[in-house]
């Protein structure tokens, strides 16, 4: 109001265009450029994540800038003397600076997010991998390897995501992935478990050790087959002089039961018998089934492990055809491999089966990260 007692009547009479332009002045708008800078900080952090990141502070910042924007408005409202420029300058600089912090902190929270979900995939791949190699070794029904194709379709999915930077939608991705992942382990765990059971382990170590000493007394060959490393070892006096990769029957990972059932026995035998000319090249025949084959068989029949009229089984072998060939329980070598043993064997020769040698295999190996 000062500035009017300063003008007199008579010069405002006198120059009307001045006062004009003077009056038109005191309307024109004075928006302080931080408030177009807020306006593009806005659109920032939205294009950034906000609402996925900082989804509240997010929100308190949109309050805040609408609150700055709606008293701007009423201080651009007023006669240009009565405007505050300096506070609304103020008060914009207040919210770019609460928008940088709320950026700094989506950039922080994204590569811990970041960081997390490459975790979570890294382990869910192992775990995919593990199971992968873990049903190769067993039978597993059609539909137990679909729950592990779907896990590996779904980490696939997720790993595509996070390349995006959309890792909410790719941990959701990964939830249920780990949820096949966790039915198709129970599926395989249990037909696998012994072989990360000490005790079992220690009694197949000691039938092992067994027949080595044997051969070490007797002086002669001795034949160690280990299912879980589908070898065979050839010891003399002792002494292991070969090493021969074997097949072994589609359910070798299980110990045999009765006739029918794929499997490869385990235990301690003797060949019975040399066939130079058997359906698969040479064989050596061996005594299964044996006293305890005989006793496990019949427990497992009052157990309702097997159905009541099942055989027993026989006519296992060592022979050729082939080692990639699966066979129904017996174990099978290269026919030039197979030429060796049979020069090798005599009847009566030794021949122990396990499923594995060591405490440390490959399946206690594979089920450690599950």
């Amino acid at each position: 109001m000062s500035v009017f007692r300063t003008v007199s009547r008579e010069a405002l009479r006198r120059a009307p265009w001045g006062l004009l332009f003077f009056l038109l002045a005191g309307c024109a708008k004075g928006e302080p450029f931080e408030a177009q800078l807020a306006d593009l900080q806005e659109r920032k952090l939205w294009r950034s994540g906000a609402e996925a990141f900082a989804a509240d502070e997010y929100r308190a910042y949109r309050a805040r800038l609408r609150r700055a924007k709606d008293a701007l408005i009423e201080d651009e409202a007023k006669f240009v003397w009565f405007r505050d420029p300096e506070g609304m300058t103020e008060r914009f600089k207040g919210v770019l600076a609460e928008g940088e912090r709320i950026h700094a902190a989506i950039g922080e929270r994204r590569e811990t997010q970041k960081g997390a979900v490459a975790d979570r995939l890294e382990a869910q791949r192992d775990k995919i991998d593990r199971l992968d190699v873990l049903t190769s070794l067993i039978s597993v029904g059609k539909a137990s390897r679909e729950f592990l194709a779907k896990a590996e379709l779904l980490t696939d999915e997720a790993e595509t995501l996070a390349a995006q930077g959309r890792y909410k939608e790719a941990e959701e991705r990964l939830v249920r992935a780990t949820t096949f992942t966790q039915i198709a382990k129970e599926v395989v765990t249990p037909a696998l478990r012994r072989f990360v059971d000490g005790g079992q382990i220690a009694l197949w170590r000691r039938k092992v050790d067994e027949t080595i000493r044997e051969s070490k007394l007797r002086g002669s060959y001795a034949i160690v087959v280990s299912k879980v490393d589908r070898q065979l070892y050839l010891y003399k006096a002792g002494r292991l002089v070969r090493t021969y990769q074997v097949g072994l029957g589609s359910r070798s990972i299980s110990d045999k039961l009765c006739a029918g059932d794929r499997a490869t026995p385990e235990g301690k035998y003797r060949i019975t018998k040399k066939v130079p000319r058997s359906r698969y090249y040479k064989a050596l025949l061996i005594n299964y089934p044996n006293e305890e084959d005989r006793r496990e068989f019949e427990q497992a029949k009052r157990r309702g492990a097997i159905p009541k009229r099942a055989g027993i089984g026989g006519l296992i072998e060592i022979h050729g055809g082939g080692k990639d060939g699966l066979t129904l329980g017996c174990v099978a070598l290269d026919d030039h491999q197979m030429d060796e043993i049979y020069a090798l064997a005599d009847v009566n020769t030794p021949v122990t089966i396990v499923g594995a040698r060591d405490y440390v295999n490959s399946i206690s190996q594979a089920m450690k990260g599950l």
